[in-house]
């Protein structure tokens, strides 16, 4: 039976779910408070104060990989329908916004540093994810990692050599300036606050080559542990997925941290420290000895070792564990990620939606959220003095059969599935049929980079002819048997640099990106392939992500706690992921020592807690900040417009190219009118929203005007 609003009623953990209104399900195990036997170190530095009259204790933040508001089966309840724990949680404390958005491409490495930083691709380096390719002297490419420390070097994967290409040191997070992009955690630490971060994406060691020497030292006994074939599992479960960046002075991180190093910081960042790994933290946030579950078990790997137990180890009863540890052993703002629930936990394959293993991982993960609400609020940590905040990476989409018993609600009817899968394709094959003989890479996914060797032009012959070819490449959609067109869309450099793709790497700036169909995965392949040019799917990857599709750019973000309105279900705001951190920042007192890309919402503000400057004229206020979104979003109005007219351009076959040559002039001239008037509106937006300046109408008045044009323009151009 489902702990679920569709089944019988549900019992109370514990009388202090009661001050947060959450339930639990019956039965969910038992795990002792914190603390317990033990005196805690304050749930808080004495420095950390935030908010308005320093109201705001603590700040919980945590990011979903693929987790649903909408349904993916209209007969079956959704991933959040499912945990009623957190769903009430939000909507009886709080707002859930439906309408928010992604960058492209949307994969998780780039939507959560999106998330975190308040920074596009082209502000932080890696809008192409969860790898990206970039060019070496000799004209091809190697394979890169968009997971990474915030401070690495570009993480390369082919080359064997630590980690690090010979002679190449530029950051993995590379800002627009070409210096290492400003660290998301800097406005908590120097307000005073210890920061936490429980596998949330690059602000903990990802890789265990190059991070550890990279952080620890190159002769350090953490290196040499890294370094050792034998010792990779425990050296991951000792150093990987969880760190501790600490305030000045802090006494969390005492033994075992290191410098937190931030060379190119804006403003400088000096003395600060951090702790790395749960081998350093695990003596602070679990005294008594190691970290447990929400079930009272010893967190470990696959493989025994104690400590972190890799990132699909992160569900709801480890992630909350080390969350509710953090927050209650002096480290008030804690960043958690959260794995996909998609995936089988206790084996290979994915689900699809009903199905009874996915039915019983929501199950748990419900359970886990009653036990990690309970488990706060017995530390007085309420929606009364924490902003919490829960978001979801991407949405996306699932390829299969349809379900069989027709209906199957997976609640008391389960589903099953006789096909699960997305089809691979053989781009590299299915080109070259089609006379693309010039060479090429692919960084695979559901919307591949294609590379040219040579980083040829744009309008260099042989890029047209590849771009005209892959336009009209078709597959056969296996779990349905149809033939369906494989590309949605094409963007070259000139509509990537309006949809934030371009960053101050060069090297990194794919010849063409494909926006593909999204029942398929798209890679290199053979050059002759015939009839195998298309893979039977197997079930091993059935939720695919990465392209330009509605249910896949569409998620949803949800905030309670002081300042934050009580408006349940919003779905009116329409929202994307760079205002989630500025908009946070707005609501605990805090600014950064950079502009974030996105704007702070307003919407969802009690009228008492908004900013000083976005209190007068906040109608006009609000009406320049939902333009700039449409104006700046990847999937909004002018991102949406330019991507088709870009694939219209691209696709064209007209004498002289005439047809190409005019709609790419015209997207130049839409792109630079974009970021002017956007760059006028963002200066607009920060001075009420940061620095306390009333808003000048006639000047937002007119900037209204101006972006009303471009929007006119770009949905010319593009119908």
């Amino acid at each position: 039976m489902l702990g679920t609003r569709f089944s019988k009623p549900l019992t109370l953990l514990a009388a202090g779910a009661l001050a947060l209104g959450v339930t639990a399900t019956t039965g969910a195990a038992a795990r002792p408070a914190a603390g317990t036997g033990r005196t805690a170190p304050p749930a808080a530095p004495a420095g950390c104060a935030l908010g308005a009259h320093g109201a705001v204790k603590h700040v919980i933040y945590m990011m979903f990989d693929n987790t649903h508001y909408t349904r993916d089966d209209p007969n079956v309840p959704s991933d959040l329908q499912q945990m009623p724990n957190l769903l009430d949680f939000l909507t009886g404390h709080g707002t859930l916004i439906t309408h928010e958005h992604t960058p492209l491409i949307a994969h998780t490495a780039d939507d959560s540093v999106t998330l975190e930083s308040g920074l596009y691709g082209s502000g932080q380096g890696i809008p192409i994810a969860n790898e990206y390719n970039y060019y070496k002297p000799g004209g091809t490419t190697d394979t890169a990692g968009s997971f990474a420390y915030w401070t690495d070097p570009i993480v390369d994967y082919d080359t064997g050599l630590a980690g690090k290409p010979v002679g190449d040191s530029t950051p993995t997070m590379i800002g627009a300036n070409g210096r290492n992009a400003p660290a998301p955690w800097v406005p908590y630490t120097r307000a005073g606050c210890d920061f936490g971060t429980v596998a949330s994406a690059n602000t903990e060691l990802e890789n265990t080559l190059p991070d550890v020497p990279h952080v620890f030292g190159a002769n350090s006994p953490e290196a040499r542990e890294a370094s050792n074939p034998n010792l990779q599992n425990k050296a991951t479960a000792d150093f990987m997925g969880l760190a501790v960046h600490c305030a000045l002075r802090s006494a969390v991180c005492g033994a075992g941290s290191r410098p937190d190093v931030l060379p190119d910081e804006p403003g400088g960042y000096h003395g600060y420290r951090a702790l790395y790994g749960n081998k350093f933290i695990q003596p602070v946030i679990s005294p008594a000895g190691p970290v447990r579950n929400l079930d009272g078990q010893v967190i470990k790997d696959s493989s025994g070792d104690i400590g972190f137990p890799g990132y699909d180890g992160m569900t709801g009863v480890n992630s909350l564990a080390y969350t509710l540890d953090m927050q209650t052993h002096g480290v008030p703002v804690t960043f958690t990620y959260l794995s996909d629930l998609h995936d089988n936990f206790n084996g290979s394959g994915a689900f699809g939606p009903g199905q009874p293993g996915y039915i019983k991982q929501l199950r748990e993960e419900n359970a886990a959220f009653g036990t990690f609400f309970s488990g706060l609020a017995a530390h007085g940590i309420t929606t009364a003095n924490t902003l919490f905040v829960f978001t979801s990476d991407e949405g996306d989409h699932f390829v299969g059969s349809a379900p069989t018993p027709a209906g199957c609600n997976g609640v008391t009817v389960p589903c099953h599935y006789d096909k699960i899968g997305e089809v691979d394709g053989n781009l590299t094959g299915l080109l070259a049929a089609k006379g693309i003989t010039t060479p090429f890479d692919v960084e695979a996914d559901s919307a591949p980079g294609i590379y040219v060797h040579g980083q040829p032009g744009r309008t260099n012959p042989a890029v047209r002819s590849l771009e005209q070819a892959t336009a009209r490449l078709t597959g056969n959609d296996l779990a349905s048997g149809q033939t369906q067109r494989l590309t949605g869309y094409l963007a070259d450099p000139v509509e990537m640099k309006i949809l934030h793709m371009v960053t101050a790497d060069p090297k990194r700036t794919p010849t063409l990106v494909l926006f593909g169909n999204d029942n398929f995965w798209l890679s290199s392949g053979a050059a002759s392939c015939g009839t195998s040019c298309f893979t039977e799917p197997t079930g091993g990857d059935a939720w695919n992500h990465g392209t330009a599709a509605e249910q896949i750019n569409t998620t949803w973000v949800g905030m309670a706690g002081p300042g934050v309105a009580h408006l349940g279900i919003d779905n009116s705001v329409w929202s994307d992921h760079t205002n989630t951190q500025p908009t946070m920042l707005a609501l605990l007192g805090l600014r950064d020592d950079y502009a974030p890309d996105g704007r702070v919402l307003g919407e969802i503000f009690d009228r008492a807690a908004l900013p000083p400057g976005m209190r007068a004229h906040h109608g006009t206020l609000l009406r320049l900040g939902q333009l700039y979104t449409q104006l700046e979003a990847p999937v909004g109005a002018v991102g949406l417009d330019t991507l088709r007219a870009s694939t219209r351009a691209l696709a064209s076959i007209s004498p002289g190219d005439a047809i190409y040559t005019r709609i790419e002039n015209q997207l130049q001239r839409i792109g630079a009118a974009r970021d002017a008037v956007g760059a006028r509106i963002q200066a607009l937006l920060l001075g009420a929203e940061f620095e306390g300046r009333t808003l000048n109408v006639p000047a937002a008045r007119a900037l209204i005007r101006a972006g009303d044009r471009i929007l006119g323009r770009a949905a010319t151009l593009g119908a």
